[in-house]
């Protein structure tokens, strides 16, 4: 199969799949804002900046470096000095996940009250540290199925964890509920860790039962090289989300604060902060299931394009993918412009969610083609690009956060995450178009 027919196969299940899980987390995340209400979904919300951090720090970037040497190595046909980077980087990705759970585990309380600012986080903490380890398996598992452009078990995968997540929540609400307790917001956590144990064994197992990878030869002197690999070529990628994340958790964790500035008291800023993180934008994000499976295909196609010097490839795959996504972001953006009360008030019973959905509307077009924009840079290599850009966007909106929330309130925020997508779209553009004219004219 060619490679432009294995991109679009590749694709189109990651997208089927993208689809399907966010169509059933539409109606799940309505099913959480009328058991538990606004100010729920903003105590569910506030423990994710944490939670990202932690990922990130523990497995995210190995999971990228797993597909990297995965596509590279596959391209070569060293298919088994892929498994050894597959082999090494699950190994310290899973071990370095269980220390990082103990610390959650230990400063919990400090964690919530001096950083979260809700002393109501520190259960959600402890329980949502648990899925680590397991999120570790899964992701690392599924980047070298990416890397082999097979998207068959990260698609089945996922599902199976959205839907072991909402069954094990709506069994345990059921449950509370018949026995006349009240179910909290601590389920919906619950069912989160439940969703990565169950996915993890899932394609843990699958795994080793695929005789056509499973390799039984013995320890080797490639293990070592292949670790130094892995880490070599995770640590920038793992630098870049971990300082990412951070800005991104000083923005979410300070938008409750600044809203009280503004003149919100504790519960009203929670809940618009729920409205906000647990309604209005993930109708904004549905869409994106499209650009988040090119992305994902993109980098280990980028990276094999890269290794062969094809600059006219390159401009044609790049000026295809800005067509496409800005075509969606403008027809999402019109859709939401139109149905944005209807959303907000029908769906949600919330006026404040149709009115966050109205505004963020105008972000749709710079935001699905920024998701694909930095997958390229990062699989020709470029991650510090992709790091400074999105770095700026973030300051961009933290600005809005300190500044703009105190003055304007919410609109403030909307406003600068309109700007910061803007500004991201227009840096990434420009780096790859220097790439590209770099790579037609063989100065590179």
């Amino acid at each position: 199969m060619s490679t432009k027919n294995v991109f679009l196969k590749g694709t189109l299940i990651l997208t089927a799949t993208g689809f399907c899980t966010r169509f059933i987390g539409f109606f799940y995340r309505i099913f959480l804002s009328h058991s538990f209400g606004e100010e729920g979904m903003g105590l569910y919300q506030l423990i994710f900046p944490v939670y990202a951090l932690c990922f990130s720090l523990t497995c995210a970037g190995i999971e990228l470096s797993i597909s990297r040497c995965t596509a590279k190595y596959r391209a070569s046909g060293q298919n088994s000095r892929a498994l050894d980077c597959l082999y090494m980087g699950l190994s310290f990705a899973f071990a370095f996940s269980c220390i990082v759970t103990f610390v959650i585990q230990k400063y919990a309380v400090s964690i919530s009250s001096y950083f979260l600012g809700d002393t109501r986080c520190i259960l959600l903490l402890k329980v949502i540290a648990y899925a680590l380890p397991f999120a570790a398996v899964h992701s690392c598992i599924v980047g070298y199925y990416l890397g082999l452009k097979e998207t068959k078990l990260p698609s089945v995968s996922q599902l199976l964890e959205q839907s072991a997540r909402i069954l094990s929540v709506f069994l345990l609400y059921w449950f509370l509920t018949k026995n006349n307790d009240s179910p909290s917001i601590v389920i919906a956590v619950i069912g989160l860790v439940f969703g990565e144990i169950f996915s993890s064994f899932f394609v843990f197992f699958h795994f080793q039962k695929n005789a056509r990878i499973l390799k039984t030869n013995k320890f080797s002197h490639h293990y070592f090289a292949s670790l130094r690999e892995v880490l070599t070529l995770a640590f920038p990628l793992t630098s870049n989300r971990v300082l990412l994340n951070i800005l991104q958790s000083v923005e979410a964790v300070s938008i409750p604060f600044q809203l009280q500035l503004y003149g919100y008291s504790l519960k009203e800023s929670l809940s618009l902060y729920g409205v906000l993180t647990g309604m209005a934008l993930p109708c904004i994000l549905f869409p994106s299931a499209i650009t988040a499976s090119v992305s994902t295909m993109l980098l280990p196609t980028i990276t094999e394009i890269n290794e062969t010097h094809s600059g006219k490839t390159l401009a044609a795959v790049t000026r295809k993918i800005t067509r496409a996504c800005l075509l969606l972001g403008f027809a999402c953006a019109l859709f939401f412009l139109i149905f944005s009360h209807f959303i907000g008030m029908i769906l949600f019973h919330s006026e404040n969610a149709g009115k966050f959905i109205f505004i963020l509307a105008w972000i749709c077009p710079f935001l699905y083609t920024n998701s694909t924009y930095i997958s390229i840079l990062n699989g020709l290599g470029k991650t510090f690009s992709s790091f400074l850009f999105n770095s700026l966007g973030l300051f961009v909106r933290i600005y809005g956060v300190f500044f703009l929330i105190p003055r304007f309130g919410m609109k403030g925020y909307l406003w600068g995450m309109l700007i910061s997508q803007i500004l991201v779209f227009l840096l990434c553009r420009i780096k790859i178009s220097r790439v590209i004219r770099t790579k037609q004219t063989g100065t590179l």
